[in-house]
């Protein structure tokens, strides 16, 4: 058995569950029974056959609702890996740093390549970084307490999985003195991210070694499962750019959050219009078992 879902926060309407239904059959998914999760909200279709078809059916069909397909069966993870950037903040952390020392169009121009996969992540963030040299270090505090939001729902979802006993751990391809604060502020267990090297008062211009990328991320997401006995099915992954997809590729349900292209094409979900509450709708979880933040 499978599970669609479909959310869209106070726009979710019979009509839409029932279009969804007639989807689904149509597309021979065999649809048997309906249950909101939150009424208006969130509500899902169980179904027998054909995941993938029934993916194609619904992804799209309808204004602004977001559709994630699969297993009935252990929709509850035990492990969230999240990117930091664009995922559970709302800015990316060098470019506002960039903005700083007058550098940040043309330093997010090489970021937003990155992410959209047109440009190798470790060249990209040294070249970017070598740009910083020489900025007052004092700034990354000012950048962090002016700029840096929480992006919507990231503390109900962080909170909400941990207190089902659930792991959680921020990787980040920006830097610790961002990515600690804020994985402390959101609730996860720890924060993986890069180390921001400083010469005195100011940036060196250099990142240090190894560095944070794709293959970290995949790496973390595959070393945390093991240390914890978890099944594959039982992690939960999510991010924005490029370099996470190798972590999004691995997990039990891989999301593309507000994705480039290249991520949410190959994503097994995608969230484009909700915020993060909308992953813990996709695990069956109504809004009166949301941690309260």
């Amino acid at each position: 058995m499978f599970t669609a879902t479909l959310i869209a926060a106070g726009r979710l309407t019979p009509n839409i569950m029932a279009e969804a239904h007639d989807r689904l059959a149509a597309a021979g998914c065999a649809p048997t029974t309906m249950a909101w999760i939150d009424e208006g909200d969130a509500a899902d279709w169980q179904f027998e056959l054909a995941p993938a078809d029934a993916r194609a059916a619904l992804e799209g069909a309808f204004d602004r609702v977001d559709v994630v397909v699969q297993p009935r069966d252990g929709r509850r993870k035990m492990l969230l890996v999240a990117d930091m950037d664009s995922t559970m903040i709302t800015v990316e952390c060098i470019d506002e740093l960039a903005d700083y020392a007058g550098l940040k169009p043309k330093i997010s121009a090489i970021t937003e390549a990155a992410m959209r996969g047109e440009l190798d992540f470790e060249a990209a963030l040294d070249a970017r970084v070598a740009l910083l040299k020489g900025l007052d270090a004092a700034v990354i505090d000012t950048c962090r307490a002016e700029r840096v939001q929480l992006m919507p729902g990231a503390r109900e979802l962080v909170r909400t999985m941990r207190a089902w006993g659930a792991s959680a751990v921020l990787v980040s391809g920006g830097f610790t003195r961002f990515a600690e604060p804020v994985a402390a502020e959101i609730g996860f267990d720890r924060a993986i991210a890069n180390v921001l090297e400083i010469d005195g008062a100011a940036l060196s211009g250099t990142v240090a070694r190894p560095i944070v990328g794709a293959a970290t991320k995949r790496e973390t997401l595959l070393d945390t499962r093991a240390a914890l006995g978890l099944a594959d099915a039982a992690t939960l992954a999510v991010g924005d750019g490029a370099n996470d997809l190798a972590m999004i590729e691995v997990a039990g349900l891989g999301v593309a959050y507000h994705a480039k292209p290249i991520v949410a094409a190959a994503a097994a979900a995608r969230i484009e219009h909700g915020d993060l509450t909308a992953l813990l709708w996709a695990q069956g979880v109504p809004r009166a078992e949301w941690a309260t933040v």
